[in-house]
């Protein structure tokens, strides 16, 4: 029995100095490795953003093809595996012996061991009626009768004009859910919890929180006076497709390198607002033009609106539970 505790011991042992000099140090290391794969992701050889890379307000649409993988975590925290690739998703060491395997989709990082968020926002695919796929321009409104589902990934222009309605559906219709409030704030916030993705203090320019006003560009009567505040949303003025199409408005998805924290989400403040899962309506993060007024970063919600509601600047990304298989 000595022996084989002295074993256990020793193994435990190796499994703790792997979690040190791995997973603590290597925290960032493990953040950039993934990084560097999910930087491929936007690339012309991968036929999903080929398609979702939508040049303009008036692109059409393209066939397309994604594949639905899944991504598969040790629960030690040591390694993990991504369409192939293996990384290391720095937790620390919980046992030496029979940790048991969690799963994210692919393109979705663990949270804890409870719930996984996709790495950027989402974009949308068009389901057809006959089971086919095509992309889905980002600068138009989902119409009745179009289904539609959630992905993401690097490099493709995220889908605003969304509610949260529909946002809720194209998460399900991928498997997945919008997340809860607390589970997006938490992964916004990351491991540091700190008030921005990256640290403690607001820093200009490392998310996309320094864009241009679209809508006073194509509606130049638009002014802050009350006597003009009906004029914001009129006759739909506010789901123009060219609001994010002009050039220093919305960004692509991880553009803004450094808008990110140790779990390796991307673009959680500033870019879109993003909807959470609360009935009453909530959307968070803030856009391209205010990252402060109802809050400041991780903190921003915008509870004005019920789920109905959406604009040019209101998009979402998705959260799935982590699996056992």
């Amino acid at each position: 029995m000595r022996v084989l505790r002295n074993a256990a011991l020793a193994v435990a042992a190796v499994a703790a100095v792997a979690a040190v000099t791995v997973c603590a140090p290597g925290q960032a290391l493990a953040t950039k490795t993934l990084r560097s794969y999910l930087g491929d992701v936007g690339k012309a050889k991968r036929p999903l953003s080929r398609a979702m890379r939508v040049k303009g307000a008036g692109q059409k649409a393209l066939p397309i093809r994604t594949d639905r993988g899944r991504a598969n975590f040790d629960a030690r925290g040591v390694t993990g595996t991504l369409a192939g690739f293996q990384f290391d998703v720095g937790n620390q060491a919980s046992s030496a012996l029979g940790a048991e395997k969690r799963f994210c989709p692919v393109n979705m990082v663990p949270i804890g061991q409870s719930y996984c968020v996709d790495v950027y926002e989402a974009g949308l695919i068009q389901v057809l009626p006959d089971g086919g796929e095509q992309s889905w321009s980002p600068y138009h409104p989902v119409r009745d009768g179009v289904t539609v589902r959630a992905v993401s990934a690097q490099g493709l222009v995220p889908q605003g004009y969304i509610s949260g309605k529909e946002a809720a559906m194209a998460c399900k219709n991928s498997g997945k859910r919008l997340c809860k409030p607390e589970e997006w704030q938490k992964a916004c916030m990351g491991p540091q919890r700190t008030l921005f993705p990256y640290g403690a203090q607001r820093e200009a320019k490392k998310c996309n929180d320094h864009g241009r006003s679209s809508m006073q560009f194509y509606n130049t009567s638009l002014t802050d006076r009350p006597e003009d505040l009906w004029k914001w949303g009129a006759n739909g003025n506010m789901l123009d497709p060219r609001l994010n199409a002009l050039e220093g408005t919305l960004a692509r998805t991880g553009d803004h390198t450094e808008c990110t924290n140790e779990y390796g989400v991307f673009d959680m403040v500033g870019n879109l607002h993003e909807w959470v899962d609360d009935p009453w309506g909530t959307f968070s993060g803030g856009y391209y033009l205010d990252t402060h007024l109802n809050g400041d970063g991780c903190a921003y919600r915008t509870t004005a609106h019920d789920m109905s509601h959406k604009d040019y600047s209101t998009g979402f990304r998705c959260c799935a539970d982590m699996s056992d298989e």
